[in-house]
């Protein structure tokens, strides 16, 4: 009786280890092929990701059992619908492709030019020195969204723009707004409001990457 519970022990033991093992080189690869996918060109990774669902699954009880059931999400296209604007940007600047991709998906007719000398676009809009950042984009009614401003914002200041205003702008580039996405991280960023004579304001405060959105 002992030498069968010390070989089932043994056995048990030994199936243990074989399922850690499955499950450490399971999650390894995961992590791999994360990082591999994070690591690739901006084309490449454009062809990687997947194309937004535009339902979602929900549960209704049929017969006596749950069935899923397909519900349209909310459209965010026409946030900006009947704006255009051009976008003023270098022509090797990745994330200003993706943001006007992130202004088309939300309704933009954009149009993108690509200027040797940003500089003088922006001191030709009124971008101030400390709001600048990777590109700049005037709409045909003259206002100014200065680097990677949301849609949500940009269609929430044109619907009333202040009296005052020329526009938005994001200085810098914030990790996890729209167009500088990376691997769900996201920092705190505030977009702020370009007035007529020279001084800014927070138009908006962004303290996480729901509120964007």
């Amino acid at each position: 009786m002992r030498r069968y519970t010390y070989m089932f022990s043994n056995k048990y033991n030994w199936l243990s280890g074989r399922v850690l093992l499955l499950v450490a080189t399971s999650s390894l690869s995961l992590t791999l092929a994360a990082c591999s996918q994070s690591n690739t060109s901006t084309s490449d990774s454009q062809s990687l990701q997947e194309e937004p669902s535009t339902t979602i699954q929900t549960l209704q009880i049929q017969d006596g059992k749950p069935a899923p059931v397909n519900v349209p999400l909310i459209n965010q296209s026409a946030l900006l619908k009947n704006v255009s604007a051009t976008v003023y940007k270098d022509a090797n600047c990745g994330c200003c492709k993706e943001w006007v991709s992130h202004a088309e998906d939300n309704g933009l007719s954009a149009t993108t030019q690509h200027p040797e000398d940003l500089s003088l676009f922006k001191e030709r809009y009124g971008v101030p020195n400390e709001m600048r950042a990777c590109h700049t984009t005037v709409t045909t009614d003259g206002y100014v969204f200065e680097g990677h401003v949301p849609a949500k914002h940009m269609a929430q200041f044109l619907a009333n723009p202040p009296v005052q205003a020329i526009g938005l702008a994001v200085p810098g580039m914030p990790v996890g707004s729209p167009g500088m996405e990376y691997q769900g991280k996201f920092m705190p960023y505030k977009v702020m409001q370009l007035n007529n004579d020279g001084t800014t304001e927070v138009y908006a405060a962004i303290e996480s990457s729901q509120q964007q959105m």
